[in-house]
């Protein structure tokens, strides 16, 4: 159950940046932290990742709800189970949606505000929540990674001891 107190802490530190970007900046508003390469930027996004699906907000939601009860229901069915690795990444993951899920319910937009440039490109601005998802996400691509590794493994060992047992 530490995975939906790991969702509660993405949430409330999403949540909690993204109300005092809204009521401390002005939209577009901009703070540089390191010049010319970190700022806050109050910016707002009616779309997903990167803007797509823009203007796409039942859509979107509708998406968000089936993902967080697929979410939900998996972790219920990994409860016993020792796959902490993904266990982590859907926590993160859970949480990052939902707190994108309660700015698109409530306003039909999301607060994002890191705003990172590498020369003349300018990485799409993103929040807590998108952090949440995206390293969620490299969890669980981790996990199943190891997991094929393992299992790979377990077959190899079986084979070897499949072939010796032949030849007794």
């Amino acid at each position: 159950m530490w995975y939906y107190i790991l969702a509660i802490i993405v949430l409330a530190l999403d949540q909690g940046t993204k109300w005092l970007v809204a009521t401390r900046m002005e939209l577009y508003e901009e703070i540089p932290i390191i010049d010319g390469f970190f700022s806050l930027l109050s910016h707002r996004n009616r779309g997903a990742a990167f803007s797509i699906l823009e203007d796409q907000r039942w859509f979107l939601i509708t998406v968000t709800i089936v993902v967080l009860i697929g979410i939900i229901w998996y972790l219920e069915k990994l409860k016993h189970e020792h796959s902490s690795i993904l266990q982590l990444g859907l926590g993160l993951i859970l949480g990052g949606a939902v707190g994108n899920f309660i700015d698109r319910v409530i306003s039909g937009e999301v607060v994002d505000f890191f705003k990172f440039d590498f020369g003349s490109y300018t990485f799409p601005i993103f929040n807590i929540a998108d952090i949440g998802i995206c390293v969620g996400v490299g969890f669980v691509m981790l996990d199943a990674f190891l997991s094929v590794k393992h299992e790979k493994k377990l077959l190899e060992q079986q084979e070897g001891s499949e072939g010796s047992v032949e030849k007794g």
